[in-house]
């Protein structure tokens, strides 16, 4: 069944306003009266729908329904400036693997440059590649997308975490295995998970201590060293693993 996101309350009868949205109900996938689709509003709450006026793009909600797929914490993924189109790759897999949100910080090893104009084109096509996407994986909620012009902005916002896990190579080639995990274990259901990681240069050694500061734990991810995009699935999927599986 086809699942799309609607801003607002979820009041009865609703009526699509985004246009691109309702192009792609009724021209793309041709919906007619009575047929049926899930709608998510604001509150993350998925609801059956039917078709009552194709002409005026209304549905009437028919119930709520209780699948929820979002991960048992908030997992924020930060990403030092990747190059080219990385962040797009790292913005639909990330959602797909539940990630709540994406952002991205000028790294001081980052070969990428975007000013202020040219980030907020770019927040646009990653906020439309994030819908996409969570339509796709039938998620609760689309993640939130923010780039920082400017790293102090982005290291402000470090203490609104309950826990903040930092990528670090050199912990990988050390051979640490643990840290991950433990850093993962015992987090209650809802706490708000930040992970870091560098661009395709790494972190710098000032970064690192400036990260630590704020009480970052320094994880290896694995005895591979991973591309700059790869780390943040890889770190998505072990969360999975550890606090969403382990009772299955």
């Amino acid at each position: 069944m086809q699942q799309y996101f609607v801003k607002g309350p979820a009041t009865s009868p609703v009526t699509i306003e985004d246009k691109e949205t309702s192009k792609h109900m009724f021209q793309v996938m041709r919906l007619k009266e009575d047929d049926e689709v899930t709608l998510v509003f604001d509150d993350g709450i998925k609801r059956l729908a039917r078709v009552l006026d194709v002409e005026n793009r209304q549905f009437e909600l028919v119930q709520d329904l209780a699948d929820n797929v979002e991960l048992p914490v908030q997992v924020t993924i930060a990403s030092g400036f990747p190059k080219g189109d990385k962040l797009e790759f790292i913005t639909q897999k990330g959602t797909e693997l539940g990630a709540s949100q994406i952002w991205a910080f000028p790294a001081d090893w980052s070969v990428a440059k975007w000013d202020g104009k040219k980030l907020g084109k770019k927040v646009e096509k990653l906020d439309k590649i994030a819908l996409g996407a969570a339509e796709q994986s039938k998620r609760n909620q689309v993640p939130a997308v923010q780039l920082f012009e400017k790293k102090a902005d982005f290291l402000a916002q470090l203490g609104q975490f309950d826990r903040i896990i930092v990528a670090y190579e050199e912990s990988a080639k050390e051979g640490e295995g643990a840290a991950l995990v433990q850093a993962l274990t015992g987090l209650e259901k809802g706490a708000k998970l930040l992970f870091i990681f560098g661009p395709e240069g790494g972190l710098s050694p000032a970064e690192i201590e400036s990260f630590e500061a704020k009480g970052a734990v320094l994880a290896g991810l694995g005895p591979r060293i991973l591309r700059a995009e790869t780390a943040p699935l890889y770190a998505l999927s072990a969360v999975s693993v550890v606090l969403e599986l382990k009772g299955s």
